[in-house]
């Protein structure tokens, strides 16, 4: 019986540990994002989450740890989100490659439709105002963090999209063209998060619903519909 009492402990122990890593991930996440590293304190994230001081050195070592920590804790969760769908997109290229056949354009369309319904449902949740303002500050001024962000989640999106934007072009992924285009093309999407308010204003939303996330997901499909050669282009 102390046995099987002292394994539920244990069991117990370790489960209120990873609620408690948990916790302070999840208000480093909106602490460090709203005040930035210098601003945000251990005692804001500590109270925030509610834990004690001391469950910052126990878990993560260090203010600067858990900085890092929560730059992967947010590659993680972004990752959950279009991780798998990433990864499909890119077995079935990869499948194509093997075979010698190019990517079709019409397939990159589908696939790049498929990925702005998404990202535009993503970039406009009450979620995702955290996960901006953290990534916001890592763009202005690039850390330790940028890299795990970048590396997990933006990199491999972008490089995503290069290629299908390239397929749909006929261009050469690698070329400056197409990276220029595809840095672009994000930044027409990321603007539904990055500039909400001016979004709400300019379009007369009092906020952003399903009607709302319909008429954006619809913009984006003409944007990519919209993706073509210009005249006098130099790839």
């Amino acid at each position: 019986m102390n046995s099987m009492s002292e394994k539920n402990d244990t069991k117990s122990d370790v489960a209120r540990s990873d609620i408690t890593r948990e916790k302070l991930l999840e208000n480093a996440l909106d602490v460090f994002g709203r005040y930035g590293f210098d601003g945000a304190s251990t005692r804001k994230i500590t109270n925030a989450a509610g834990v004690n001081l001391q469950a910052i050195p126990y878990y993560f070592g260090s203010k600067e740890g858990l900085y890092i920590a929560t730059a992967d804790y947010l590659a993680n969760i972004i990752g959950q989100y279009i991780g798998g769908m990433r990864q499909r997109m890119a077995e079935q290229i990869a499948a194509l490659d093997a075979t010698g056949m190019p990517l079709g354009e019409a397939q990159a369309r589908l696939f790049l439709n498929e990925i702005v319904e998404t990202m535009v449902v993503l970039f406009v949740s009450k979620k995702s105002e955290a996960w901006a303002r953290f990534i916001i500050r890592e763009q202005m001024e690039p850390t330790a963090a940028f890299e795990r962000v970048y590396s997990g989640v933006m990199g491999p999106m972008i490089g995503l999209g290069r290629r299908l934007i390239g397929a749909i072009i006929a261009d050469d992924p690698a070329s400056e063209n197409v990276r220029l285009r595809c840095l672009s093309f994000v930044g027409s999407l990321m603007v539904f998060r990055m500039a909400n308010a001016a979004v709400l204003a300019q379009m007369e939303w009092d906020a952003i619903g399903d009607k709302e996330i319909a008429r954006l997901q619809q913009h984006a499909r003409r944007l990519v519909a919209a993706l073509g050669p210009a005249k006098g282009e130099i790839s």
